[in-house]
């Protein structure tokens, strides 16, 4: 069945483009404090043990090491191709795997654990299964049916035996990098990567039985035109992933140092983004995709669009996920967790989440505890990334507030938004608009109490909205 066009008005769009979180937290990371350390973390686990009703988990870990630079990049990662490293890091990993399970109860099952990056597929099939056998033995598992797990792939450097080698154990859902076809574009961005390499690798997910495949793709890269990305389109929705990302790239040099190299007047201007938006919008809803929130599209079968469809989409730093109602533990250097109420980050850099485990120490760094006025617009915020709408009884009855009384502020700043017809208030709910889902950014940010104080703050910290 053919899904309808999400409405676009290019000057509502342009009109709304302004810097600001793409909230897979609220707050943000930048209102992460350094005096909350491990003594906190560890608080933070026992309080969540002591729910009457077990919270699930799920693991994320963060491998950092890539063969080479992409210039768009800004991840948290380490360019080298001494493949010695890999075996060093997971080694600091079982060690922060063996301080961090204990702390959660044995009846708390993991649902969900992802390998991000960096490029997890530097690490050898042999390797990575070291590291599942270490977390299987540490934390409880959920049976293999009921588990996402989950991994990045860079299809330049892994095979289809390897893919096959990944599936067997245990790997069920793939994510890979495109970004754009053009091979002027890949030139740009110090990336090169055939039609041939990644068709390649979605087969071989298939026919190794995994259940889901994403393709990223990026628009606003340098050199980027009209026609190139559509033939780019064109060919991944002909490959058939079962999700498509489609992120706008945040120039910002000044806090990600590879993308000095890239060429400022080789970036595509304002329109011609907007254009390259509408573009892809355009082609993935013909195709049959539903827009999931801000830049996720899913078939209609995915899970993340049933999870969308039944209301338990969920928003964390690992995106859009199916597992609402999950803790989040995250592992290994620079990674962030999700514990009850409160937020925690590893060392960003290997000497410091090295040097704090060989002294048998929880790698954390800063984070923060959660005010009961945090929880609330988290609540609000995650309810309208995710369900795009706001019962606004039940929250009232959930936090102890009049809402309008306690919102008055954000309820002025929403008025534009409702005026241009992204967002609806009724007598029992805020409503996104499908146009407004595009914008749903914007739509939070009316609810951020910090963003006044962010977005004031040199270098500049947040991307654009388009």
């Amino acid at each position: 069945m053919r899904m309808p066009t999400i409405p676009i008005n290019p000057e509502l769009l342009r009109r709304y483009d302004r810097p600001g979180p793409r909230y897979t937290s609220y707050p943000t990371a930048p209102q992460f404090r350094n005096d909350f350390g491990e003594k906190a973390f560890r608080a933070a686990a026992r309080a969540t043990n002591d729910d009457p009703i077990p919270r699930r988990l799920s693991l994320y870990v963060h491998l950092p090491f890539c063969a080479s630079p992409c210039f768009y990049c800004g991840c948290n990662r380490v360019i080298t191709r001494d493949t010695a490293r890999a075996g060093d890091y997971l080694e600091h990993l079982a060690t922060e795997i063996s301080l961090c399970a204990p702390l959660f109860d044995r009846d708390r099952e993991v649902v969900q654990l992802h390998l991000g990056g960096g490029t997890p597929n530097f690490f050898t099939p042999k390797q990575l299964g070291s590291l599942l056998e270490s977390l299987r033995a540490n934390f409880s598992f959920t049976s293999a049916a009921n588990l996402e797990c989950s991994i990045e792939l860079d299809p330049r450097f892994i095979t289809p035996a390897e893919v096959h080698a990944l599936a067997a154990i245990g790997f069920n859902r793939a994510s890979l990098g495109v970004q754009d076809f053009d091979p002027k574009v890949q030139a740009a961005i110090n990336r090169l990567q055939s039609v041939e390499q990644t068709r390649a690798i979605v087969e071989a997910c298939r026919a190794s039985g995994m259940r889901s495949v994403n393709v990223d793709l990026i628009y606003g890269l340098p050199r980027q035109q009209l026609a190139s990305f559509s033939t780019t389109l064109a060919t991944v929705i002909d490959m058939r992933p079962d999700r498509v990302a489609i992120y706008g790239y945040a120039h910002l040099p000044t806090l990600f140092r590879p993308q000095k190299q890239i060429v400022e007047n080789e970036l595509p201007c304002a329109q011609m983004r907007l254009e390259l938006l509408q573009l892809a919008i355009s082609a993935l809803a013909a195709a049959g995709y539903v827009h999931i929130g801000m830049d996720h599209f899913a078939l209609p079968q995915d899970e993340l669009a049933q999870a969308r469809e039944h209301g338990s989409l969920q928003r964390n730093f690992m995106g859009y996920t199916t597992h609402a109602n999950t803790d989040l533990i995250g592992l290994g250097v620079s990674a962030i967790s999700q514990i009850g109420d409160c937020y925690s980050q590893n060392a960003r850099d290997l000497t410091g989440w090295g040097a704090a485990l060989e002294n048998t120490r929880l790698p954390v760094f800063r984070g923060m505890l959660m005010s009961a006025d945090d929880q609330l617009r988290a609540d609000v915020i995650q309810q309208l990334m995710c369900q795009g709408e706001v019962p606004l009884a039940a929250l009232e009855r959930r936090h102890g507030i009049d809402f309008r009384e306690y919102f008055t502020d954000a309820l002025e700043r929403l008025q534009p938004l409702i005026a241009d017809g992204l967002v609806m208030i009724r007598h029992d709910r805020i409503k996104v608009s499908e146009r407004g889902r595009l914008l749903l950014r914007n739509i939070a940010m009316c609810f951020d109490k910090y963003l006044d104080q962010a977005v004031t703050t040199l270098p500049p910290r947040f991307s654009r909205a388009i």
